[in-house]
């Protein structure tokens, strides 16, 4: 594996569970429109989809400079957002499977 292969891979671990770790949007703005702070479950699968093209993107470009760019049908795209999906469970579950303390009384 070059490294090339493991610098998409890392961006695609990180790109992946980004949504999940932060409560702003793309990591870098803050969320306004909740009281509570969270961003909606929509707007975490949003930030997903757009990572997972982000991440294409950067793959396609490091591809055609590497080389020639082969053209991929669908089924390509299904698995590898299949694949996104799974890379991100780390963070879903640190999200929502985890019980967090959010309520703590410092008295």
């Amino acid at each position: 594996m070059s490294f090339t292969h493991l610098f998409i891979l890392s961006v695609a671990v990180v790109y992946a569970n980004l949504p999940f770790l932060t409560q702003r949007l793309l990591g870098l703005f803050p969320v306004f429109w909740r009281q509570d702070k969270r961003k909606p479950v929509i707007c975490r699968l949003a930030e997903m989809v757009f990572l997972y093209l982000i991440t294409g993107l950067l793959a396609r470009l490091l591809e055609a400079r590497l080389g020639m760019a082969f053209v991929q049908g669908w089924a390509f795209y299904v698995i590898t957002f299949s694949l996104f999906c799974v890379l991100a469970f780390p963070g879903f579950a640190c999200c929502y499977l985890v019980k967090h303390d959010r309520a703590r009384n410092h008295a």
